[in-house]
């Protein structure tokens, strides 16, 4: 029982954070792409707000339900090869997250708070979805294969 619920955390886990990171991408850039300040400005706040709940909140989940299924299958989670290896990919997807795409959000999050009042979107913080675009799908993509490991187990 425990590790069916240990399962559950994680596959619950894994639905938030690829779902969101997915479809958060995609109405971003429709939003980006009406160029309208309050819409755009409405959609970087949401970008921030989901980020920090449903990206991080389904990490915390994976890591949780991950482990657990570690413990109580008493797996080995660096000896055993698709463990490491879906292990490697989701920290390295973390580092990218954290280090690139939050710093660019905070600075858009930032100036979505400004041209909300002027309706000027400056060409900063264009070239920030630029890389955030970029980025995020360097970050996005790598959860398929962290997934086909999850599932073949290979």
């Amino acid at each position: 029982m425990t590790y069916f619920l240990f399962k559950t955390i994680h596959i619950l886990g894994v639905i938030i954070l690829v779902g969101n990171v997915t479809v958060t991408f995609i109405w971003k850039v429709y939003a980006d792409g009406t160029r309208d300040p309050a819409v755009v400005s409405f959609a970087q706040r949401l970008v921030t707000w989901t980020d920090w709940a449903f990206t991080a909140g389904g990490a915390v989940l994976i890591i949780v339900g991950g482990y657990g299924m570690t413990v109580v299958g008493n797996l080995d989670p660096i000896g055993i090869g698709w463990l490491f290896w879906s292990q490697v990919w989701f920290y390295g997807i973390g580092v990218v997250w954290l280090f690139v795409l939050v710093p660019i959000q905070v600075v858009q999050a930032r100036q979505a708070r400004e041209f909300a009042v002027t309706g000027t979107i400056p060409a900063s913080y264009w070239r920030l979805c630029w890389y955030w675009n970029i980025f995020g799908i360097t970050a996005t993509v790598p959860f398929l294969y962290v997934l086909y490991l999850m599932v073949a187990k290979s």
